[in-house]
Order: structure tokens, then sequence, then C-alpha cells
């Protein structure tokens, strides 16, 4: 078994993946993929989830500062939606550069199938 973890975290604009997050709900509109008030509608939903971001510790409420609150019943969702953007953006190029064979991911699970003489995985 492969195991790998990324030692360059993937860098967003300021606000990190959250912030990144709600600017591809709002550039949806232009990509003519949902209407007007389904997208404002999507950002109000988001915004209001991201603002009240409260989790509990030791009985304690607090409120999550940065990013988003593990467990939190919409937390996996938004992730989703961040993580397939990232595949959008970067796989077909990736997969193409590194002669990747096979890429399958269930949640935050992926397994990454390559032939090793055409890359080396530490480059990726």
């Amino acid at each position: 078994m492969f195991y790998y973890r990324l030692k360059k975290p993937h860098v967003t604009a300021k606000g990190g993946p959250v912030i990144e997050t709600r600017e591809v709900i709002a550039n949806t509109r232009e990509k003519n993929l949902i209407d007007p008030q389904t997208r404002q509608e999507l950002i109000k939903w988001y915004d209001t989830i991201t603002q009240q971001n409260y989790f509990t510790d030791n009985a304690e409420i607090l409120i999550q500062k940065d990013g988003l609150a593990m467990g939190a019943p919409t937390s996996g969702l938004i992730a989703e939606l961040f993580l397939q953007h990232l595949e959008h953006l970067h796989l077909d190029h990736l997969s193409y550069r590194h002669k990747i064979i096979g890429y399958f991911r269930h949640v935050d699970d992926i397994l990454l199938i390559y032939d090793p003489s055409h890359m080396d995985i530490q480059n990726i």
C-alpha cells in the first residue's frame, strides 16, 4: 500500500478554500450553470453557514474562525464542492503530464494508479 501526504497544501486566495468555494458558487452564473435567483440563494446559504460556524468542545460553544468545523453537517458538502472544483481545474492536466492511469476518490480518500516508469510520485 502506498500512502502519500502532500508536503505543499493547496494555496488559494486569501481566506483559503472557504473563500474560494464561495467564489466558485458566485461564478456559476458566468458559466450559465444556474439561474441568477438560484445562485443568489446558494450564496446566501453559503454565507449563513460559514458565518454561523459553531462547534462544542468540553461542553463549551466555540466559533470556528477559519475553515469549517469538522463534523458539521454542511462541512462535507462544502468540502465536496471545493474538491470537485480542484479536480475540474487540475485533473486533466496532471493526468496527461504525469501519465496517471486511474484516479478514484471517495470523500477525501484518493486512489491514484500510475506507471512508475513514466513518473516520480514525489514530483506531483
